[in-house]
């Protein structure tokens, strides 16, 4: 009898936070979130810019209990928030595979191509040494 694989896939948190809270406040929070243990691994996240404040992430979720997790507003409570699974993304290597398929196959480039013509700016946090893994 062959071993069963583990379950395995990415979910979407899309999260919005309550009229009348500052983009710090909800920033703060969404940090939060992602940060507590039990909804899985966090993959990517994000905030939003302007009204409504908020922001989504995306979990690599691994059982029933993760994905209930997800749901649970923990410091988001008050908060508009929706979970979806995602297709393609079934681990978070996958997302990052999906994003570059997605580059490679709809944008006509690659995540490799944009890093390396990409111009340096202040802005842009990434390309500091200490958030780039080398």
């Amino acid at each position: 009898m062959s071993e069963q694989e583990p379950r395995s896939r990415c979910f979407l948190v899309y999260a919005v936070a309550p009229e009348g809270m500052s983009a710090r406040d909800a920033n703060e929070l969404l940090n939060e979130y992602i940060g507590q243990s039990g909804r899985g691994l966090i993959v990517s996240h994000d905030h939003f810019i302007g009204k409504p404040h908020g922001g989504f992430a995306v979990f690599e979720v691994g059982s029933d209990d993760e994905e209930a997790r997800l749901a649970d507003p923990g410091p988001l409570d008050g908060w508009e928030l929706t979970s979806r699974p995602l297709t393609f993304s079934l681990t978070a290597t996958g997302f990052v595979a999906q994003a570059d398929f997605t580059l490679r196959n709809y944008g006509g480039t690659s995540l490799a191509d944009l890093e390396e013509s990409e111009k340096p700016r202040k802005r842009f946090w990434w390309q500091k040494p200490q958030h780039r893994g080398d």
